[in-house]
């Protein structure tokens, strides 16, 4: 009898998590990762959801970024995304567990007028909208420059100051500036060099920091499920 593809590939779901961040272990050197476990594992997650070994040497973790991060969620902190796909990627049920609430700041009504009237983009005008809740926040922007350079700007101005920015925008315009202008800020921040990055990527980082915010992992074991 014919076997099937996935008789020949498959694997039971509690071990495809485990598998990958094995191959990921294998592949990726412990000097490539940042130096503290949670900075580790929060990398390690976004590997995972990349698929990409190489994006080992171009994340970057700020120092007690994670546990800020972590601090931030058990404190019941909001999550301020710029679009609706990091949204969709962050795992709903267990930010209700600690009463963090989840807002695609792109979603608001009000978003094309402000971007009009300031001629700016939407993302910008989403970012200026919402200045006042971003302060004590985590901010995930998964796909914007322009947000992530908006929300920078408020940070120079002292008109908030985030827990967290995890700052992934992808693309060929800006993107590699924006995340470089993160990193000279003294704000906690895990991001990724270059053009590269995404929602998933996003998502995922905020996931990690969830999983360990709701005692589903530990920093020292990466973040595997137990």
């Amino acid at each position: 009898m014919r076997q099937t593809l996935v008789e020949r590939y498959g694997m039971h779901p509690a071990d495809i998590e485990v598998r990958s961040f094995q191959i990921i272990d294998e592949l990726v050197p412990e000097s490539l990762l940042p130096p503290d476990d949670g900075g580790k594992a929060l990398a390690k997650r976004m590997i995972h959801a990349s698929g990409d070994p190489d994006l080992a040497g171009h994340i970057r973790v700020s120092p007690g970024a994670a546990e800020a991060g972590v601090a931030a969620l058990r404190r019941g902190c909001a999550i301020c995304t710029d679009v609706r796909m990091v949204t969709a990627g962050i795992n709903a049920g267990m930010a209700g567990s600690l009463g963090n609430t989840i807002t695609c700041l792109m979603d608001d009504p009000r978003v094309p007028e402000r971007a009009r009237s300031d001629g700016t983009t939407r993302a910008v005008a989403a970012v200026r909208l919402y200045e006042e809740q971003l302060s004590g926040s985590i901010v995930v922007i998964g796909n914007a420059p322009t947000a992530l350079l908006a929300l920078l700007d408020l940070v120079d101005e002292g008109r908030c100051r985030p827990a967290l920015v995890i700052g992934t925008p992808v693309g060929f315009v800006s993107a590699a500036e924006s995340k470089e202008e993160l990193l000279k800020r003294d704000v906690p921040c895990a991001t990724l060099l270059g053009r590269r990055g995404g929602s998933a990527v996003a998502a995922a980082a905020v996931n990690a920091l969830l999983k360990i915010a709701t005692g589903q992992a530990s920093p020292g074991d990466h973040y595997r499920d137990r």
